[in-house]
């Protein structure tokens, strides 16, 4: 009898939930039935491939909704609705999540995934600090020349054998972060910076296991019972630790005339800020600012450079004209630097063929309602999650001629001359637009170009067919693969 009645009592009140979030789910954009407790996130498997939203946007629009449990998360697919969506209002939907892991990664602190003034006041200085850095003069690119100068000799040292690039890409990428945040970089045997590589590879992994998702929906079993999530932390706590010595080297050096790198001028701004009660200018913000640039900057080019090789491997017609281009303007001894993409439109069109065509971002970090406002027509209440879908951007038939084939003509017009593409949102678009947007098309084209000047790169011997499927991650990338370097 008592089993019967709380069984009647558990269904009523489940029953009382369903018809609670009926109610709440009106005035949302459409969408699959929410239910208690597992909302209509049951609806997406974000990990079988690119059709699940794809399907989503076809039964109920381009904006629509799921339910996180009891939260609203709404939808933006297509290249209109996340440009809209994300630029209309783009104040108003410039929050970020504060969730388990995230408070847990970040503390509220740095650029990332920190919201209020403390984002606005560390998102402009680091805008600033980059654009004194080399934005606007040649110290930048000094950076990347060097470490494209590093990458070809240990493509050299292989002398043609098949040899995996991964690693020796990763690291040359992350020493430009390095160079631009420390003021040095640190050799390819340096095992302390192989740990920092790791740690950072290991933040990123978490981020799309389902044990990530455990971890938000039941902190308390992450905190306690849930190794990955320790070591996760674990690997944060190196991170902030790599950083915090790098600070202390700097004070030792004591001030200098003209700064160096991020850390030099971030010091110098807590110097001229110390006396302002309102500043958000510590040393924990700049510990988590660098480690911001770190996990924004370094992996998410390095994997593009990957797929940038594995693409000169499945498509040798389009390598070819890349370096007839390149023999056609430059000299085999020039320094390769970022004004000669006016002069190489295909081959720059080519790197943005890369980007769009290896679509390595699916979803951005989701954003957050900051207050009532309005997206595409429809009323989003404050604290609702906006999920655009930059992959959908990249890949919308309404805005590409040929969104499913690699196409360097998508950056092309008419005569051969580099276009820029309205529905090119790889780095996304509004307030939280990758600040680093340019940093990473600086690397990507004198990189790409001094290895493609430096090699003709083919599969190993026996090697017929080249996977280009991608592995789901945080990232889109691709799986393992070798190739050989031949001298030209």
């Amino acid at each position: 009898m008592i089993s019967v009645a709380l069984i009647s009592l558990v269904l009523f009140l489940l029953g009382a939930q369903f018809l609670k979030l009926q109610w709440k789910s009106r005035g949302f954009p459409p969408g699959p039935t929410p239910f208690p407790i597992i909302g209509s996130i049951w609806w997406i498997n974000f990990r079988a491939d690119h059709g699940s939203l794809k399907k989503l946007a076809k039964k109920y629009g381009n904006i629509c909704t799921l339910w996180l449990g009891h939260k609203p998360m709404v939808v933006l697919y297509g290249f209109q609705a996340v440009k809209d969506g994300l630029t209309t209002n783009s104040a108003d939907v410039s929050g970020r999540l504060q969730t388990y892991v995230f408070n847990k990664m970040a503390n509220g602190k740095g650029i990332l995934v920190s919201n209020g003034l403390i984002w606005k006041h560390q998102r402009h200085f680091g805008i600033g600090a980059l654009r004194k850095l080399g934005m606007s003069n040649k110290g930048m690119e000094r950076g990347i020349q060097t470490e494209a100068r590093y990458l070809v000799e240990f493509f050299r040292d292989k002398a043609g054998r098949a040899f995996d690039p991964s690693f020796p890409v990763v690291h040359a990428i992350s020493n430009v972060i390095c160079a631009v945040v420390f003021g040095h970089r640190f050799s390819l045997k340096d095992e302390t910076f192989r740990q920092l590589i790791e740690a950072c590879n290991y933040i990123v992994a978490f981020g799309n296991s389902y044990l990530y998702y455990i971890s938000e929906v039941f902190p308390w079993v992450a905190e306690h019972l849930l190794g990955p999530t320790q070591k996760a932390s674990s690997c944060c706590d190196f991170v902030r630790a790599f950083v915090r010595q790098e600070i202390k080297s700097h004070r030792e050096k004591g001030k200098i005339d003209k700064p160096e790198d991020f850390i030099d001028i971030y010091l110098d701004q807590m110097e001229k800020t110390e006396d302002d009660p309102g500043s958000t200018f510590d040393e924990d913000n700049m510990v988590q600012s660098v480690f911001d640039f770190f996990l924004g900057g370094s992996e998410t080019t390095a994997t593009t450079l990957r797929w940038a090789l594995l693409y000169m491997l499945a498509f040798p017609d389009v390598q070819e004209k890349v370096q007839k281009e390149l023999d056609a303007v430059l000299n085999p001894s020039h320094l390769i630097c970022y004004e000669d993409r006016k002069k190489l439109p295909y081959t720059y069109a080519v790197i943005h063929e890369i980007m769009r065509f290896s679509s390595i971002v699916l979803i951005t970090i989701p954003r957050e309602a900051v207050k009532d406002t309005t997206v595409l027509g429809y009323r989003i209440p404050k604290g609702t999650v906006i999920m655009p879908n930059i992959d959908s951007t990249l890949f919308d038939p309404n805005y590409w001629e040929t969104p499913h084939q690699f196409n360097p003509g998508h950056f092309l017009d008419k005569d051969g001359n580099f276009v820029t593409r309205e529905a090119f949102l790889a780095f996304s678009a509004g307030h939280r637009v990758c600040l680093g947007e340019a940093l990473a098309k600086m690397e990507l084209f004198i990189i790409f170009c001094s290895l493609l000047q430096t090699f003709k790169f083919t599969p190993p011997e026996g090697v017929k067919e080249v996977n280009t499927d991608f592995i789901f991650g945080s990232t889109m990338k691709p799986h393992p693969y070798k190739l050989r370097a031949v001298l030209r």
